[in-house]
């Protein structure tokens, strides 16, 4: 009875791996028959709406990029919106979740939700601040935690390196968006969805009528 549960829950895996690669290949099936008809309509433009096109494209990331580095300077934070990639902060935030950070001058308290990088450590961290050490000098050490974690971060910190401080910090959690930054993580998983997806928008800007 047990092999036949394993066997069971052995196939119950495969199936949903099978379901996401056909999603998967249905997806960009549909999405190369976007690009196809963008293409012929991008190719039957005159030069001059072409240019205008472009353009329009051209302004449209220049505003993303002002406004992100609106946000920054808003914010105080070098990345005021972080997408959370593991389930170690569970039952909180979950993996998907969209955070917006704010990194504020109010001192760090126990229990304020960080994001945090430390050396040797290309991804940030999403983790509650569990310990808060005051020196003398008046600078502040924090030990932090997930909140799903058995132990404290300590064995994620570099060898040498038993606290982080303000210097490591990215920002304070401030709000949420629930698994909106799914699509980040499927882009991250699967690149060619990602640049399908880039290179279809760059065409919709440039093939759009209006």
């Amino acid at each position: 009875a047990r092999r036949r549960r394993s066997v069971a829950r052995r196939a119950i895996v495969e199936e949903g791996r099978a379901n996401q690669a056909d999603l998967l290949i249905l997806s960009l099936s549909a999405a190369m028959e976007m690009f196809v008809d963008m293409y012929y309509t991008l190719k039957d433009m005159r030069a001059r709406q072409l240019a205008h096109q472009t353009l329009n494209l051209a302004m449209i990331v220049c505003s993303a990029l002002a406004i992100w580095k609106s946000l920054m300077v808003v914010t105080l934070s070098e990345s005021p919106v972080v997408v959370v990639l593991s389930g170690s902060m569970e039952p909180a935030f979950h993996r998907g979740d969209i955070l917006f950070l704010h990194m504020g001058y109010t001192p760090f308290r126990s229990g304020d939700v960080v994001v945090f990088k430390v050396a040797d450590r290309e991804i940030p961290i999403v983790h509650r601040v569990i310990k808060v050490h005051e020196k003398e000098s008046g600078e502040v050490d924090l030990l932090t935690k997930g909140d799903n974690n058995a132990v404290d971060d300590r064995g994620l910190y570099p060898a040498t390196q038993s606290w982080i401080n303000k210097e490591h910090i990215i920002g304070r959690a401030k709000g949420y968006l629930p698994y909106i930054g799914m699509v980040t993580i499927i882009m991250n998983d699967y690149p060619m969805v990602k640049y399908v997806l880039v290179g279809l928008m760059g065409l919709f800007v440039l093939t759009t009528k209006e």
